[in-house]
């Protein structure tokens, strides 16, 4: 698996989207009130409106059921198991040190993947 998105979370979104953009040239695509997608920043990214917590490194996988199996036998507590999103499906986990990641997959049947 291969870091593949960066999710910043914010409680003022449009504040953290403007200084994004003024400081590091980034641009965005909205998905409603409490998500933008993050461009042009050399890896995948976003920033969901809430409260703040260290950016979430998000991981892909072509196989989301192996990659639980194989991040919760490797010692990881499962913090949201699987769910679908509008882009794939995914979950998330904390490492045995602390540090919340995630992992993703495009839909089951995307001829993208």
């Amino acid at each position: 698996m291969k870091i593949d998105y960066i999710e910043f979370t914010s409680p003022t979104l449009e504040e953290t989207e403007a200084f994004f953009g003024q400081a590091f040239g980034w641009s965005f695509v909205e998905y409603g009130p409490n998500y933008r997608d993050i461009r042009q920043a050399g890896t995948g990214g976003g920033i969901e409106r809430g409260e703040h917590r260290a950016p979430l490194v998000v991981l892909k996988t072509d196989d989301l059921e192996a990659a639980l199996e194989t991040v919760r036998a490797a010692g990881a507590e499962i913090t949201k198991d699987i769910f679908d999103f509008p882009g794939g499906r995914r979950f998330e986990f904390r490492e045995p040190g602390g540090t919340m990641m995630a992992v993703w997959a495009e839909p089951e049947g995307d001829a993208s993947a």
